[in-house]
């Protein structure tokens, strides 16, 4: 049950936001929790994450090295060059900065596995890059935009602590301690996370509903155009550096999947709910093209030579 109402998460993501446009009331009292959401998320996915997953980072280090760097270099440029061509104003492109600079979305897992990826690498870039967050975040967003707009760096830093470090530190704890347990409810997990991500979209969505109609169209075509850029420049370029045809469609979803929701948190907590409007539409768009990409790479085998081996885990 819990695997497929996973599955449908795009599903929920879409119905939650348009609910939340509509009757923009029902959501707008949670705006307290989206902190404590994002801290369960984050505490969620340390509960998945084992001894074996943190051994991965030192079985393949040139790909997560690239994947990694490309993330943080391709995303916060192309959401900066997006937001510039299309003319966002200030707290838009704020918002879109900080959806680029964050770390790779807890989706990303399931992508690569459904899309015959390597889960391991996928674990591993995600690991390292959430765990990089706490200082690349703030620096990126003030590199970006600390020349047109006040950048509380320090703020950001230590919220990205408590958002996203000492939940997952936490979950991990929790996992040594019970991890024949937590393999057991790892779908139950998910969903929980699941759950979490759409009220913080419902939420973000219920606080912009009055600028939706303006402001809507635009945010979700910048959206758009950066989820694709990442994910066909992650995939190209892991591909000039010379990555196997699997560790390239590993490392363009991990790319062009984002953390949307703490960019989302943070914009919500340090800029205006505006500038976290374009980390809500992405949360809803990146799973359904990721979902979309997966689908397709699935039907395309890879070479003999780059075996599958997929290892299924929770997003």
């Amino acid at each position: 049950m819990f695997t497929t109402l996973n599955r449908l998460f795009p599903l929920w993501a879409i119905g939650a936001a348009a609910i939340a446009a509509f009757m923009p009331g029902l959501f707008q009292p949670g705006a307290v929790a989206i902190q404590p959401l994002l801290a369960l998320i984050m505490f969620t996915m340390g509960l998945t994450l084992s001894r074996a997953d943190f051994a991965g980072v030192l079985r393949s280090p040139r790909a997560i090295v690239i994947g990694v760097v490309l993330q943080y270099a391709l995303m916060p440029a192309a959401a900066f060059v997006i937001a510039s061509v299309l003319g966002l104003s200030p707290a838009l492109t704020i918002g879109m900065v900080l959806v680029g600079a964050t770390s790779g979305g807890t989706a990303s897992n399931v992508m690569a596995w459904l899309a015959g990826g390597n889960v391991a690498l996928s674990v591993s870039m995600t690991l390292v890059s959430t765990l990089l967050s706490i200082f690349l975040t703030p620096l990126l967003v003030w590199l970006w935009m600390g020349a047109s707009i006040d950048v509380p760096v320090l703020g950001l830093l230590w919220s990205i602590a408590k958002l996203v470090v000492l939940p997952i530190v936490a979950g991990c704890l929790v996992h040594h301690w019970l991890a024949a347990t937590i393999r057991r409810i790892e779908p139950a997990l998910a969903t929980v996370a699941m759950v979490a991500i759409v009220l913080i979209i419902a939420i973000v969505v219920s606080l912009n509903a009055d600028r939706l109609t303006s402001l809507g169209p635009m945010v979700a075509l910048a959206v758009v155009l950066h989820n694709v850029s990442g994910l066909a420049m992650g995939y190209g370029l892991a591909r000039a550096l010379r990555l196997d045809r699997r560790d390239s469609r590993t490392v363009a979803i991990e790319v062009g999947m984002q953390n949307s929701g703490l960019a989302a948190s943070l914009a919500a907590q340090f800029f205006s709910p505006v500038a976290a409007l374009p980390g809500a539409l992405f949360s809803v768009w990146h799973n359904i093209s990721g979902s979309l990409l997966a689908g397709y790479w699935k039907r395309r085998e890879l070479p003999p030579a780059e075996p599958r081996q997929p290892r299924e885990v929770s997003s």
